[in-house]
């Protein structure tokens, strides 16, 4: 591992400045040290906040050219630097670096989508107000403003595209954004920082904090920061929406993604599919992904054909060095964090489960695991594992398979095995989740597309244009005594 000679500036209202104090950033797959990034001191982030708010009125003007232009100076340079980003991200994080790649594609694209919605947003909507008597001569004009600088708080899984969901969609709509990475892997966020700061935005614009999680209560509370957009826990985000009722709170809690593979999907090669992409989306973020495999329900008729196939395909994932380019599966973020998925799968076989394969950690590693026969209130079938684990139960036909599938207090996407349309739509009506991918793992995410869920997994959504909604409000103006 390299270290950096000295702690990386973090960015205050679009320019670098140094910390009053750093933090250092480790490798989970061995520990090392990767640098050390400034900390802003109270006056610091007091001027990051005051700043955003006296450029919310600026920004909010600014031509939709200007803002469309620095979004594609951002995706442009992230193209040119991809392999770079790549590398930081899989060391920070530990992700293999076949998926950090992936990641930051999808970066790429968030940003093309956001200087596209750019251009197009708020573009105006008129309404003939005559359908009455009392609105003759008068027409409604409709246009999207935003609530106030927000306060974007990212997590760790997806240290640099879980950030451009945040500021993306906010300079698009021309809102002012705190970003707050993750402590854990604030190198990304402070990377995308530096070509933000390429572009000609209007200072105060942007920045990014590294701000300890000790300290966010008062940025959550600070009046002048009206939007709050978390992706995190349930506990930490129900918290924040409890602390601030009257702020515009959009949470992504993460799920415990369920794949429902229907009696029909019976041909080898559809249960080999099912199969192979259930074992890769299981694990393909050392499992710490909200919308990773964690329960495959299949139907009784081809329950005892596929769970082996899975088994296999799990088996032939190489797990190993992030930055070797056959890994499939590194570590989790943490020791700590692989220690307490190892306590959940222990829990579950003492409660009856069998371990199919995996069940082992070493360091902050956990070998993918495969697990049969677990109780419905064991910790890995009923929260959120956040790690390389999978159970698999039977289901006795389509009814009792879709309410297992929504026997869960989240509900953010689901997988549905089937080449029966009907299925679909009616997996569509019955599932209580905010997404449901048909023919595919629950794992799919376009990032233009609504994403969020339903009971514990949040609320609002993401996807650019439906940020920059989320971001802003309708403003009408009424315009009377027109020739219409």
């Amino acid at each position: 591992m390299t270290t950096a000679t000295s702690p990386r500036p973090f960015w205050l209202a679009g320019r670098a400045a140094a910390g009053a104090s750093t933090l250092e950033v480790t490798s989970p797959w061995d520990g090392g040290t990767l640098g050390s990034v400034g900390v802003p001191s109270p006056a610091q982030t007091e001027e990051a906040v005051a700043a955003a708010a006296a450029v919310a009125g600026e920004f909010a003007a600014t031509p939709a050219y200007v803002r469309a232009a620095a979004l594609d100076h951002v995706w442009q340079r992230l193209t040119e630097r991809a392999e770079e980003f790549a590398r930081l991200i899989s060391a920070e994080n530990g992700k293999p670096v076949k998926w950090a790649r992936i990641e930051v594609s999808r970066c790429i694209s968030v940003f093309r989508w956001a200087a596209d919605e750019a251009r197009r947003f708020n573009g105006g909507a008129a309404q003939r107000l005559d359908a009455d008597a009392g609105g003759a001569g008068r027409l409604a004009l409709t246009r999207r403003f935003p609530y106030g600088p927000v306060l974007g708080i990212a997590p760790f899984n997806f240290p640099l595209n879980l950030c451009a969901h945040k500021v993306a969609p906010a300079l698009a709509a021309g809102v002012p954004i705190l970003l707050k990475p993750a402590p854990a892997t604030p190198l990304s966020a402070l990377l995308l920082g530096e070509l933000l700061a390429g572009t000609d935005l209007p200072a105060g614009s942007f920045s990014v904090l590294p701000v300890p999680n000790d300290a966010m209560p008062a940025l959550v509370q600070d009046p002048r920061l009206p939007v709050i957009s978390f992706t995190g826990s349930v506990p930490v985000g129900w918290s924040i929406r409890d602390a601030v009722p009257r702020k515009r709170v959009t949470l992504e809690l993460g799920g415990n993604g369920a794949a429902v593979v229907l009696a029909d999907y019976s041909a080898d090669a559809d249960l080999d599919w099912a199969a192979q992409r259930i074992a890769t989306f299981s694990n393909y973020q050392a499992g710490q992904s909200c919308i990773s495999v964690q329960r495959v329900i299949a139907d009784a008729a081809v329950y005892e054909r596929l769970v082996p196939r899975i088994v296999a395909a799990v088996e032939a994932l190489v797990t190993g060095d992030p930055s070797d380019d056959a890994t499939d599966v590194g570590p989790l973020i943490s020791e700590d964090a692989a220690r307490r998925v190892e306590s959940w799968v222990n829990e579950a076989v003492g409660a009856g489960a069998e371990v199919l394969t995996g069940g082992t950690r070493e360091g902050a590693s956990y070998r993918p695991t495969v697990l049969t026969g677990v109780p419905t209130d064991a910790k890995v079938s009923c929260e959120e594992v956040f790690g390389p684990v999978l159970s698999v139960t039977r289901a006795e036909g389509e009814t009792a398979a879709f309410a297992a599938a929504n026997d869960s207090t989240f509900g953010l996407q689901a997988g549905l095995f089937t080449r029966d349309l009907q299925a679909a739509f009616r997996a569509h009506r019955a599932l209580e989740v905010g997404g449901v991918v048909v023919g595919d793992v629950p794992s799919y995410r376009a990032d233009q597309m609504p994403y969020g869920g339903v009971k514990d997994s949040g609320v609002g959504r993401e996807g650019v244009r439906f940020a920059m909604e989320d971001y802003t409000y309708e403003r009408v103006m009424v315009l009377t005594g027109l020739d219409l």
